[in-house]
């Protein structure tokens, strides 16, 4: 049997990377970044705010943490509420006590549903983003262009209407972007996404529709990938971020500039009883920390554009 040989033609294809979004770039050769006061660690939280529809769609793609078992698999879908409904308000708790602001990537599904816990989240003074519509709200390239730029919109709009200000940061539903999502995203007039894991510093993407700012949240920093995917402690997620923390001042002071360290929770997670006081601890230690500057990708968007 022979190869079509359509299947190894790519139109993208060319030496370097296969899009004219950005050039490579060492981060050690940029000009060093500065962050407020002298200090050289941007650390950022970015809650999962996420709305689990009870039956998957899997098309284009099963959201990571959907329902797994025959329908209604209530033993998952009533894990994901727990969140909502207990989780966030530990998460909320965590950082009032450290007077930390967070970034709440947040489905259009939460607003609607649930619009008292957006009204606490931002009443606490963080920042909400756009997550999609809800946990089917998935994009990948076989979704049509119009259905991913009324996605973009119904997710951007739902947010406005319950906060009363349109989102500025959009995070995709398992980071997945189709070669239209970066010009959809600066068409909205949306400002940064986090969806790129390739730095971890800003970076400009320029999109035929005007610029887009990718603040990369490593997905390996997760809690996710960290404690249910590795299956690690929670004491091992905190140890892990201390590891990097030290590692980004210390090469920060060996090579100049800032460095930036994301902390992306999920509060179906991370907010369980026998996590919470870890990540309490984990909170603390950071924010005692003389180098350390808490942010939210908005006031990182803007000291970094500064």
């Amino acid at each position: 049997m022979s190869l079509d040989p359509a299947y190894l033609e790519y139109p993208r294809r060319r030496e370097g990377y296969d899009h004219d979004l950005y050039t490579w770039s060492p981060m050690r050769e940029r000009p060093p970044v500065a962050w407020p006061e002298g200090k050289t660690l941007a650390v950022w939280p970015v809650v999962s705010l996420e709305w689990f529809p009870i039956t998957p769609n899997d098309k284009p793609f099963r959201a990571p943490g959907h329902m797994q078992t025959a329908y209604p698999d209530y033993r998952h879908y009533t894990s994901r509420e727990y969140g909502s409904r207990v989780g966030v308000y530990r998460l909320l708790d965590a950082f009032a006590k450290v007077g930390v602001k967070a970034s709440f990537a947040t489905n259009a599904a939460i607003a609607e549903r649930y619009p008292s816990l957006v009204a606490d989240v931002v009443a606490a003074g963080h920042e909400i983003i756009a997550h999609s519509t809800d946990m089917n709200g998935t994009i990948a390239s076989g979704l049509p262009e119009d259905e991913e730029r009324a996605l973009i919109a119904k997710s951007l709009d739902a947010l406005e209407k319950a906060t009363g200000t349109r989102p500025r940061g959009w995070h995709s539903i398992a980071r997945s972007q189709s070669f239209a999502t970066p010009r959809l995203l600066a068409e909205a007039g949306v400002a940064y996404c986090c969806d790129w894991v390739n730095d971890e510093l800003p970076y400009v993407m320029t999109t035929e529709a005007g610029e887009l700012v990718n603040i990369p949240l490593n997905h390996e920093l997760s809690d996710r990938q960290i404690i249910t995917v590795q299956q690690h402690s929670a004491d091992s997620y905190v140890e892990q971020m201390l590891d990097a923390a030290d590692w980004l001042t210390a090469e920060a002071a060996r090579e100049g500039g800032g460095r930036m360290l994301p902390l992306q929770l999920t509060p179906y997670i991370m907010a369980l009883p026998y996590r919470i006081g870890s990540l309490e601890t984990l909170l603390e230690t950071l924010a005692a920390r003389a180098d350390v500057w808490f942010a939210t990708g908005g006031e990182i968007l803007d000291s970094w554009k500064a």
